[in-house]
């Protein structure tokens, strides 16, 4: 099959798009004089791209078997490509602006350990990429042939964001790393300090709060923005063995999420949101490895009760009872964030002495007492769950994410020890799944508990884990003994 013949104009006009700044340098260089210059050049480059757009479109063919999705692309040199519809991960179809106008839509296809987008069809009919999804989730669940087309299917909505809901995003949704960035305000403010304030400490102490309420409402602001344009018009629905959602504003995206495909669960809050009772929820399936590490977001923003019911609707976990780390844990925490705001003490008190310059070091004896309450909170909001058939995982502060592996989704489970936590006789234990970055960062894990649970811990996710696949083992191959049982009949009539 082919691509939408209105792919030659919109691929066309990419191309002349993305040489807009050769066209800019060359007006302001003064390369050209009057405005008939620039024109020859838009029109010339377009007319050329148009040419290598119609050759693209003649050697571009796809196929949808039973078995891959077949794609043979390229026009100086040819590229076979054959991807098999069981590693498909996700397929989601996006339509911006000008595709929405054209009537055309873009699909991609996401891979179990790809490192970025498997497969990209722009741009076909928005029929066609329905047609594509709905028919490469059709073979991804084993379905032999439709029941009905996908505009009659009936859908099981579960979430459907609220404008209030979608105005709260662009609160609750900034990133308090931003804050950051004072680093860079400040710095541009320092020379004035000093003339402004004998005390440079003082003057920061002045400026910083006021520099943190610009960064957050710019911040705030940027996030709204963003919040109404990639979520607006949230919905999440449930079909046959499949999440679809869409969402969108200025670009349309709809995609889908085969249940047997995903791998964790991740509820997350940040300080805000948990403050105001809301929470949202992520989906992570063995996609790609790169950016957002195949996660989708089920739920942007909602209620914490509802997000957590939703949650239990595509995993059936139990209720949530965490166990949290041993106190001394929290001392580690304490003795580590006191070692800290010591050093910057008597950073700020050395510079007082060895300078001509005076500071208030005294201001900064303020992280002293904080230290304790710092590690405080982080203790408490440690912790883990073991249930029958899902290891639950809790951790973070600033943002907490709660995050919920079934034991057959496991692909290593490992207990370590830093120096610093033998001398405590602590430990992490690690689960690691297709979904989840490895094992460097971004992996659910149990931080600081005691190490002999740990190791506990370890064999007890290893054991259930052998023991959920035999199950799941047993069940496939008693489903295929009653088919086959079901089709003897039918073949000897």
């Amino acid at each position: 099959m082919k691509l939408d013949p209105l792919s030659i104009p919109y691929r066309a006009g990419e191309s002349v798009l993305r040489l807009a700044w050769l066209l800019v340098v060359l007006v302001v260089g003064s390369a050209f004089e009057g405005a008939a210059g620039p024109a020859f050049v838009v029109v010339g480059g377009f007319v050329v791209a148009a040419a290598y757009q119609v050759v693209y479109y003649q050697r571009f063919e796809y196929e949808l078997t039973h078995d891959s999705l077949d794609i043979a692309s390229g026009v100086v040199s040819r590229r076979n490509r054959e991807i098999p519809v069981g590693r498909v991960q996700n397929v989601d179809v996006s339509r911006n602006v000008v595709q929405r106008l054209f009537g055309i839509a873009e699909i991609r296809l996401e891979t179990a350990g790809g490192s970025s987008t498997e497969a990209s069809l722009k741009c076909v009919s928005l029929a066609e990429a329905r047609r594509l999804q709905e028919e490469i989730g059709r073979l991804t669940r084993g379905e032999q042939s439709a029941d009905a087309p996908a505009t009659d299917r009936e859908r099981e909505g579960l979430f459907a964001i609220t404008p209030k809901e979608l105005a709260l995003l662009g609160v609750v949704g900034v990133d308090l790393r931003l804050l950051s960035l004072l680093t860079v305000v400040l710095t541009v403010l320092a020379p004035s300090l000093q003339e402004r304030f004998a005390d440079p400490l003082l003057g920061l102490v002045i400026t910083a709060p006021l520099a943190a309420v610009a960064v957050v409402g710019l911040t705030a602001s940027v996030s709204g923005a963003l919040a109404v344009t990639n979520y607006y018009g949230f919905r999440l629905s449930r079909g046959a063995d499949e999440l679809h959602y869409e969402r969108g504003l200025l670009q349309r995206f709809s995609g889908t999420i085969p249940m047997e495909k995903v791998q964790t669960l991740a509820v997350s809050e940040n300080a805000i949101a948990r403050r105001l009772g809301y929470a949202s929820l992520a989906v992570e399936t063995a996609g790609p490895a790169a950016g957002d590490a195949g996660q989708q977001s089920a739920i942007p923003l909602a209620e914490r009760d509802r997000v957590v019911e939703l949650a239990r609707s595509v995993a059936a976990f139990d209720r949530l009872e965490f166990e949290r780390p041993p106190g001394r844990a929290r001392q580690r925490y304490a003795v580590r964030y006191g070692a800290v705001a010591a050093l910057v003490v008597l950073g700020v008190f050395a510079a007082d002495r060895a300078t001509t310059l005076p500071f208030a070091w005294y201001a900064a004896a303020v992280l002293l007492p904080a230290a304790p309450v710092a590690a405080h909170l982080k203790w408490a909001n440690l912790g883990y769950d073991v249930q029958p058939e899902y290891v639950v995982l809790r951790e973070g502060f600033w943002t907490r994410t709660t995050t919920v592996v079934p034991y057959y989704r496991v692909q290593t489970v490992l207990d370590s020890r830093t120096v610093f936590q033998r001398r405590r006789d602590l430990a992490t234990l690690v689960v690691d799944t297709a979904g989840t970055s490895g094992l460097t960062g971004g992996q659910p894990r149990a931080l600081d508990i005691d190490a002999e649970r740990a190791a506990d811990l370890r064999r007890t996710v290893a054991d259930r884990l052998q023991a959920e696949l035999a199950r799941r083992r047993d069940e496939r191959r008693r489903e295929r003994i009653r088919s086959i049982e079901s089709a003897a009949p039918d073949a000897a009539a």
